[in-house]
């Protein structure tokens, strides 16, 4: 089974049982039943059935070995703070998701790890490579949307005597295999498309080394960064629309990419040509929150992936090196002449 909505429909399922669903429900529990010697089945800290299949799921998706977690940063934390020691050296996007960056330097430098934060180009990333313990990738970038060449990068990071982390929540595992492609760990956030209603909040790490995978899990029970058994159930649901889910959004974002670039009053559109991101600019602050305002199908919301159209000004946040016009904008599955005249209709109302 090698097509993306296969894979996707099936990953993580039990083998077929006589009068069993496809997909048991979500177990609740804290203690379960357990005598003898410890093990990570008597807490529910530690082990859940329902984690157990949606990480099978996750794995297979990814090509390692994954571990769930209750949020994109919690996965995040999982792997940084661990892993790093004093006389470290981390390399990370000075470009990318903002919270990265403040447990590098709030958390991680103060400790004595030596954080180098570069762009999201090829160039600066190999020159920072000197020494590095651990670099810390996003591809496409969040939210500039640069790409790199994660296989070329993991050669010249193993040369350092480094390892190579990626974060692929942009491009999905069924757009970008980063452990196939050589890197050591890649993370992602799975409240955005893996999920895709925009009704949860989880993360994962998936390891080509199952050591540290289990670095990861051991970590997650300690620091108690556990996500809730029901919303572990839903994203493994919500997982088998993925493939038409993204078929969809993808459609759309390359008509809105193709629509702004034709707009006058637009620049800088940039579509990756994966996932459902579009980001472009408008003349100032003013014209991007009228067009929000305005756009009849698109929510005025951070956050991405999901099957309802989302934009935000980027600029609010104040963490990011972008124009204050700058538009993230996040192709849903809505019809895609209805979004391509609406997003139209609503620049042209913002430049008026």
């Amino acid at each position: 089974m090698s097509g993306d909505s296969t894979r996707a429909v099936h990953a993580g399922l039990p083998h077929a049982a006589q009068g069993e669903p496809f997909l048991p429900g979500p177990t609740f529990a804290a203690p379960t039943h357990w005598s003898g010697d410890a093990g990570p089945g008597g807490y529910g800290r530690y082990a859940n059935p329902t984690w157990t299949r949606y990480e099978a799921a996750l794995g297979e998706l990814e090509g390692g070995e994954a571990v769930v977690l209750s949020s994109g940063m919690a996965a995040v934390a999982a792997v940084l703070l661990p892993l790093l020691e004093p006389g470290d050296v981390l390399v990370a996007p000075s470009d990318g998701y903002p919270a990265v960056r403040e447990i590098a330097t709030g958390h991680l430098q103060p400790r004595g790890v030596d954080v180098r934060l570069v762009p999201s180009d090829e160039r600066a990333l190999r020159d920072a490579l000197d020494g590095a313990t651990l670099v810390w990738a996003e591809t496409p970038a969040n939210p500039g949307l640069n790409r790199l060449d994660i296989a070329a990068l993991a050669t010249d990071v193993h040369a350092a005597g480094g390892l190579l982390a990626v974060d692929g929540t942009v491009a999905t595992p069924l757009r970008q295999r980063a452990l196939e492609l050589g890197a050591d760990i890649a993370m992602a956030s799975a409240s955005k498309y893996l999920s895709g209603h925009s009704d949860l909040v989880l993360g994962y790490v998936a390891c080509a080394d199952p050591a540290h995978a289990e670095a990861v899990r051991a970590w997650r029970g300690l620091t108690g960064a556990i996500p809730g058994p029901f919303e572990v159930w839903l994203a493994h649901r919500s997982l088998a629309t993925l493939g038409v889910r993204l078929e969809r959004q993808e459609a759309n974002a390359a008509a809105l990419a193709a629509a702004l670039a034709d707009h006058p009053a637009v620049t800088d559109v940039r579509w990756p040509g994966v996932g459902a991101v579009v980001v472009f600019t408008l003349p100032g602050a003013d014209a991007a929150e009228r067009f929000l305002a305005t756009a009849k199908l698109v929510a005025d919301a951070t956050s991405f992936g999901g099957v309802h159209s989302s934009a935000e000004r980027r600029a609010r946040w104040g963490t990011d090196d972008v124009a204050p016009g700058f538009v993230r904008l996040s192709a849903g599955i809505e019809d895609t002449a209805d979004l391509v005249a609406d997003i139209r209709a609503a620049v042209d109302a913002a430049v008026r």
